[in-house]
Parts: C-alpha cells; structure tokens; sequence
C-alpha cells in the first residue's frame, strides 16, 4: 500500500546536493574552448553617444571581439519588449519600449549596456573594456518618479516628454466621492515604498554557445523561466523559430522575480558565439548586479480612507506613482497594478478608487520582485488602519474586525474586481491573537521598559493572489516502471522536486525514490512558463493531477489485460489497479507490462505517458494574519523585530516543512525592506550610491527574530487540490506588520510618521525632531 506522502514534511531530496557542494551552477559549467565576455556599463544616467573608439579595445592581449551598438544595428538585432501593457488587457494606451541588446544612441541610465568585449579570460576583456573610448555627450537626468514627473524634467525618452509610461484605474470615482462627502472620519497617509535589489545569492550568470554546423543556439542562464527566455531571444532579438534555441537553466541561486525573463546578457553571449565561433560566458559582479539587476517597489503614494463614526470604512481613495526606470521590462506592469488591486485587501470596502501611473526615470528598470505589488497595497491599507485607530481612539484589533469580510459573504467580489471564494478572515485573526499571546503583551513591554528601551506590537491580515498563467506538466514512464515528471514550473528554492513526487508517489502508488525531476532544459520540457507568482503549486500541481489521471486512464486497459478482464471491470485504488474478485496489479508492473515487445493487443500504445494542463482562472487567494512585536532604543533609534507570529490560510500545506520555510523566508525580505535596503541614486547625477554590501544592507541572521507559525488549510474551491500559494505571503505581511510595530512604539514618543527603511540614524532623527517639536 501506498504511504500518504501529502500533507507530510518530507525533507527535501535537493538538498544533499547542495549541502555536500554538488550543487551544477552556470558558472561551474565548462565548455571546451570557452571564452568571456565583460559588459562595458554607461557611467552616466543620461547621455548621447557621440561616438566609439574600439581601436585600443581590440589591439589588447587575447580580446576576441568587441561588439556595440552599431554592429547590433548591422546585424539586425532587435529590442527586448515588455512582457504585457496595460492595453493588452483592456486598459489606455501607455508608452512602449524596446529595451536594446547594446544602446547606439542614448543612454538613459548608470549601467546601460554600450559595449561587450570578449577576450580568452575574464581579466583580459575587462582590461580592454578599460581601453574603450566613448564620447558622451552628458544630459540632465531625473531619478524620482515625483521629479520626473513635473513639467520640464529631463525626457527619458524624447518622444515622450511627459515620462509617463502607462496608467491603471480601477473602482468607482463617483462612489468613493459620495462616501468621502458623508464621512465621520477621514485619515490620509503619504508614503513610499523603498526601492530594493532582489539580491539573491547566486549573482546573474549566462553562457552561450552557437553552433555552425547545426545554425543552433544554446543558452544556459540562471532563470526562473527558460521557455520565455528562449521565446524573448528567437521573436524579438534575434527574430528567429524557437527551435533554433535550447535554453537550460540548471540550478539557480535564488531569483525573486528578478530572474523570471531575458537579460540583455542573454543575448549578448549568444550573438558573441556566432561572432567569434566559441562559447562565451559571462558572470556578474556584485556592482553588476546592483547596475544592471531588475529593481523592485520605488512607489510613491496617497492614501485616503472615509470611515463613519463606528470605525466602518466608508470608502478608500489612491493616488500613485510608480517608477518603472529607463524601460518597461518584463512584467513592470504588474506591481503597477497589484499595488492598486489589493488595496481593500480583507476589509469589505463599500466604494473605492484608485490609480496609479508608471513613470520612467533614468534609473535601472523595475519589474517583479517578490509579491509584485501586493506588499505595497498592504503596506498602504494597513498603514492608515493604524492611523484611523490612533486617531478614533478605537483599539486596532477591533477596528480591524468590524471591517473584515465575513464566511457568509463568500464568494466575495472586491471593488477592484476579485473574487475571493473561500476564507475565514476573523478566524485567523483570532488565531494569530492567541497564538502571539497577545494579551501577555503588557508584562513584555514593563520589562522592555525596564531596560530603557520602547516595545511596539501591531496586527497585519494580508491576501494576496497566486498562480497567473496557464501550463503544463508531463508524466512518463521508461520500461522499468520509473517514472519522470518534466514539469514546465521550474524550482529555484522553492522544493519542487520534493513536493511534486509527493503528490506523483501518492496519486500512482510508485515508490517515492523511483520518481524522477526534470526541468529547466526547453529540448527536454516541451513547454512551460516558470515560476513566480506563488504559481506553482496550483498550476503546476493541478496540471500535474490531470496528468496523473490521464495515466491512470491509459493505464487502465492495460490493466484490464493483464488481469484477463475488460477495462469497465478494473477500478484504481490506492496505486493498484484491482478487480472484484481481489486481483490485482500495480501501476509498475502496469507501466512494465505497457513496453512489453510482444504480446499486448495492438490497440494499446506503447509506454506510458501522460501531458496535463492547468490554467489560472479563476486564480486563488491566499490569506492570513500576522503579529511583529519590536524593541527600539530611543538613545541610538536601533530596532530589532523580538517576535513574530504569522497564521496563514495556505488552503492545502502539500508539505508543512516547506511551506513554513517560505514563510519565514518571506518575512525576511519584507524586514529588509522595512529596516535596512534602500538602492539609492544620487538626485542629480543619478549615479547609484548604494552600488556594495558596504553601502546596502541585508538582513543577518541575528536580525530574525523568535517565530511561531501555524498554517490553516481552508481548501480554495476553484482547483481541485485546494491549494492556495504560500511563496509570497510573508513578503507581503511583514513590511507592514514592521513598520506599524516600530510606529507603535515611537507614537508615544510623539512620532506619528516614518519612511522606511526604518535605520538607526532615520530613527534618532525622527526622535530628536518630535523632541524638538514638544520643545516648542
């Protein structure tokens, strides 16, 4: 029989590789003959190419070649687009580019790529990068969305002086209107959204090898997507059928979102391939990373809220800016809209409103870093429920739940247009309450006190929406009845391998070590999107069910024969196919039998596989509640996050060690964001300034804090796993859930307002200001 592998915490089969350092990275790939390449990076934010000297450049020891953006104009390469607009889905008209392999005209920010210089070792090409002799001739830039914004500021783009890229609305202005006009209370909030750099550990890392004799590609790139990178390289740059490419993506160190689409590096090593008919590689440095790396958030917003004299939202009006940088890349577009979207969250808001407008600055381009939007909704909404608390004097747990949707009102649409169709909002709340011992709290705080420091506490529901696009997941077996899943998600951290043989070994009845991962190769997997977006476990799960009983339907007559009887009379059970009178076979011995060279009626295929598909609507939304409690010193502003409690509505937990990994991994990004990351760009110049780990800061280790989790399972009712995504969750509460905490315990102190990152020094100079203040 069968062991129930869902449900259970399987310890993770990727893991002996990468603890005992067996780990295959694109840098550890060798190929024979390999070179390098280094990418010349535009030290100005915004300035024209007058012209390109490569004499030097080429004469240098070993340099190969030297390409630019004139020979990507001669040999036709063309632009990477964004993935989406907002008018692909209906929305108006927005402003659309085409990012370049190698810019020839204009460069619009620090770490455009102007030239690549390939030599036989590293050291050689970035010597020789040091000979090429640019002539720029320099421009104003602008690197605030809200500088860029105003009439006058320096045009991203020429043809656009407005620098705006695109704008999204959604609710009803009229509504939102009428409920401000009869409001008992209304509290407004301006803030910002730090701008991050995913930073994960394996740096970007690409290798290209063109091959003459078959004109083909092949590209290995750390990826989150592979099938997209290969579709962005064969339509848009080098306009050529998919078939000419194979993109591998082996392990990845981490992505974020930041990895999940083509790079101009991408390009750039295949083309140089073709060039110099060699395999070229090229590694980013860290400064390469934080110039060239898809940013994230950098949003800033206005945020108002009606209430009637009880505490009840009335309504909720936004207004927004999002920087997009110096091109709209991959899916720019989708925090500029989730960020809107998710603003009611779990609160039944009567009338809403809101919108938000893309603006391009002479910046590094942002797209997707992890919860893409939905941390700066919640960020925002639970920001002025905080302030509505304070200022009503209603305590924040209770104000909270007057305003959460309730069971009954499932299915439940949103003012923004979503419909959640399963949850218990108040339920979780209660949960968190109880198990972040809530009512404990006073005796924490006396203590904290005692020890001159301030303790704060606050409370963040949060939702979110996981699982966009469809996709596809395959199943096959070979002759001794193993079988492969290839699966069109791709793991980067997450455990697929683990989770996904779980669900096969329990659906089949095979032996939990007789299964097999595939993934990240596009001549091995057919098809597939990736992942991002909590995408996998439903989409890819779910594809993954249909495959299964696809098998078990072509297994069946197989079966059936086996057993001398007809198809109708076999039943599958718990990975055995059985008869009435107590016969039976296993799936293995089934899947042998399908090879078998002789013997089996024509009419059956031989082997067996299966292909299952699973699309995104309607998607799923995860949920839950969680609790930060905070110490802060007053003499030096230091914060540190004591405590942290997170309940979380995962629908189905396919494998609870898992899914309370990425949780805790998620909340340590939203502490980043909340207490230490900041990219910053110099105003004037717009040089990047915080360019090393001496200049940005990572959450460590000790600044975790002490966490209790505990995971509700309220299956979704649109899938037929019941799962809902869990990758994202904790990004999503934590930024927040920080920030009110430390607020929380600043306010007493006369400090009402603070933008993050919450550091050491924006503390002390918060402090000392309220201290001023009173002193007046």
């Amino acid at each position: 029989m069968p062991q129930n592998w869902i449900g259970q915490s399987v310890k993770r089969v990727e893991d002996f590789r990468f603890l005992t350092g067996q780990g295959q990275y694109v840098d550890d790939i060798v190929l024979p003959r390999m070179c390098f390449g280094v990418v010349v990076m535009s030290p100005h934010a915004h300035a024209r190419i007058r012209s390109i000297d490569a004499t030097a450049a080429k004469a240098a020891p070993g340099v190969l070649c030297v390409l630019t953006g004139s020979d990507a104009l001669r040999d036709k390469l063309g632009g990477m687009p964004p993935l989406f607009m907002p008018e692909d889905r209906g929305g108006p008209k927005g402003y659309r580019t085409l990012r370049p392999a190698l810019v020839h005209d204009k460069v619009r920010c620090v770490g455009d790529r102007v030239a690549f210089i390939v030599a036989e070792t590293a050291d050689q090409a970035r010597d020789a990068a040091d000979l090429l002799d640019v002539d720029y001739d320099i421009l104003p830039a602008t690197v605030s969305v809200e500088d860029a914004s105003r009439p006058g500021a320096p045009a991203v783009h020429d043809d656009n002086p407005s620098n705006q890229c695109c704008a999204v609305a959604f609710g009803d202005k009229a509504a939102v209107d009428s409920a401000f006009a009869g409001a008992a209370r209304i509290v407004s909030l301006k803030l910002v959204s730090n701008r991050l750099n995913a930073c994960p550990i394996e740096p970007r890392c690409t290798l290209g090898s063109y091959s003459a004799a078959d004109d083909r590609y092949v590209l290995y790139t750390g990826s989150q997507n592979p099938h997209g990178v290969r579709r962005m390289l064969s339509a848009n740059v080098f306009h050529e059928p998919e078939t000419k490419f194979q993109v591998i993506s082996p392990d990845v160190g981490g992505g974020f979102g930041m990895k999940s689409d083509a790079y101009p590096e991408d390009a750039l090593v295949l083309w140089a391939s073709k060039v110099c008919g060699r395999p070229v590689k090229w590694v980013a440095s860290r400064l390469e990373s934080f110039l060239g790396d898809h940013h994230g958030r950098d949003q800033v917003v206005t945020g108002e809220m009606a209430l009637s004299k009880d505490g009840r939202i009335l309504g909720v009006r936004v207004r927004s800016m999002h920087a997009v940088g110096a091109y709209v890349v991959s899916a720019a577009v989708a925090p500029i809209v989730f960020s809107m979207r998710f603003v009611p969250s779990l609160y039944d808001v009567r009338a809403f409103h809101a919108m938000n407008i893309g603006v391009f600055t002479n910046t590094a381009p942002l797209s997707v870093y992890r919860g893409a939007g939905r941390p700066e909704a919640i960020f925002l909404i639970e920001r002025l429920m905080d302030t509505a608390a304070a200022e009503m004097g209603i305590d924040r747990v209770e104000i909270r739940r007057r305003n959460l949707i309730r069971p009954d009102q499932m299915p439940y649409t949103t003012q923004a247009g979503f419909v959640y169709d399963s949850g218990d909002f108040e339920r979780l709340l209660d949960e968190c309450l109880e198990l972040a011992d809530w009512s404990g709290y006073e005796t924490r705080r006396i203590e904290t006190e005692r020890r001159g420091l301030r303790r704060g506490r606050s409370v963040t529901p949060l939702v979110e929406l996981s699982g966009v696009y469809s996709d596809q997941m395959s199943l096959r077996f070979d002759p001794s009845g193993a079988v492969t899943i290839l699966a069109g998600t791709h793991s980067h951290g997450q455990g697929h391998a683990t989770v996904f043989t779980q669900l096969v070994s329990e659906w089949l009845g095979v032996p939990f070590e007789s299964v097999r991962y595939i993934q990240g190769d596009t001549d091995k997997v057919h098809f597939g999107r990736g992942t991002y977006a909590a995408r996998s476990s439903m989409i890819g799960g779910c594809a993954l069910r249909m495959a299964a009983d696809s098998i078990i339907a072509k297994a069946t007559p197989v079966a059936a024969h086996l057993l001398c009887l007809q198809p109708e009379d076999v039943e599958f059970r718990k990975g055995r196919f059985v008869t009435a009178s107590g016969k039976s076979v296993s799936m293995t011995e089934v899947a042998r039998a399908s090879y078998q060279m002789m013997g089996m009626p024509p009419e059956l295929a031989v082997g067996l596989e299966a292909t299952g598909s699973w699309g995104a609507e309607p998607p799923n939304f995860p949920n839950g509640c969680h609790i930060c409690e905070v110490e802060l010193d007053p003499v030096t502003g230091t914060v540190r996050v004591d405590r942290y409690t997170a309940v979380d509505d995962v629908g189905r937990a396919l494998n609870p060690m898992i899914c309370e990994g990425q949780i805790v991994g998620g909340v340590a990004q939203g502490i980043g964001q909340a207490l230490k990351e900041q990219i910053v760009y110099d105003p004037e110049s717009g040089q990047l300034l915080s360019g090393s780990f001496m200049d940005y800061a990572l959450p460590r280790a000790e600044d975790m804090p002490a966490f209790r989790l505990k995971l509700m399972e309220i299956p979704c009712k649109t899938n037929p796993l019941g799962v809902k995504g869990v990758a994202e969750s904790g990004t999503i509460a934590s930024t927040a859930a920080v920030m009110n905490a430390v607020l929380d315990a600043l306010r007493p102190l006369g400090v009402k307002h603070l933008d993050m990152p919450a550091t050491p020094a924006r503390v002390w100079a918060a402090l000392q200001a309220a201290r001023e203040g009173v002193g007046k």
